[in-house]
């Protein structure tokens, strides 16, 4: 199943509308409304790809590492054009394309298969890489993690490494819901800062100060944006 020419492009006012059509257990409710707002300044003003360049070798990466709570971005990938609306009531059902967790070879517009914390920001850093070592330095890498993501170690080590071979191409955007088991001094923006990155925070329900904190120029270091919004119930 692809997207036809018939689907209809929606604006962010239909962003609640869309995620209003996906019921059913194990939603994730706060995980997915948490992004919301993040993903669709991503999507509607950053990134350079659309249904039309989505496999063409230089467009921008979007990685969902937060995969558990995927509504919000299957209802920002349906107001692009990238799935039909027709596909979010059966979310999560068995034979729909839109699971629990995305699935690339389902989801029209996914670049990976998530949900396992811990993956995301690993397989992002070596996207960045590969696209540095084919010269395609015009495509950026952006992935999407939440605050208590970050105690794997797994982003530990990506987020040193990126730091140590400055992958400019990479972008992080942490979203932080105060959910994290173990809170750090300085929050999620400390991790990235000592090791090197460029940082800034931002209201994570401001679409022109995450449109600034996402443009920000970072020569030479990757970047992160630590998005805050309301604590996690």
């Amino acid at each position: 199943m692809t997207p036809t020419s018939a689907d209809t492009a929606y604006g962010y006012d239909d962003l609640r509308r869309l995620m209003s059509l996906m019921t059913g257990d194990e939603k994730h409710g706060p995980a997915a409304t948490s992004t919301l707002d993040v993903l669709w300044v991503l999507y509607d003003r950053v990134l350079r790809v659309s249904p039309q360049t989505a496999e063409d070798t230089g467009r921008d990466r979007f990685l969902l590492s937060k995969g558990h709570g995927p509504m919000a971005y299957y209802a920002v990938l349906a107001a692009k054009g990238f799935v039909p609306q027709e596909w979010l009531p059966g979310f999560g059902s068995f034979g729909s394309p839109l699971g629990h967790h995305p699935d690339r070879v389902l989801v029209p517009g996914a670049e990976i298969g998530s949900g396992s914390l811990g993956h995301g920001l690993p397989i992002a850093v070596g996207s960045a890489l590969g696209l540095r070592a084919q010269g395609l330095t015009d495509a950026a890498v952006w992935v999407l993690v939440g605050d208590a993501e970050l105690d794997e170690g797994s982003n530990h080590e990506a987020v040193a490494f990126a730091g140590a071979m400055g992958l400019e191409g990479l972008h992080v955007v942490a979203v932080d819901n105060t959910s994290a088991t173990y809170r750090r001094p300085g929050g999620p923006a400390s991790l990235f800062a000592g090791e090197g990155w460029s940082v800034t925070s931002a209201d994570g329900r401001d679409h022109e100060a995450l449109y600034e904190a996402f443009t920000a120029p970072h020569p030479g270091r990757p970047h992160a944006v630590v998005a805050r919004v309301e604590p996690k119930r």
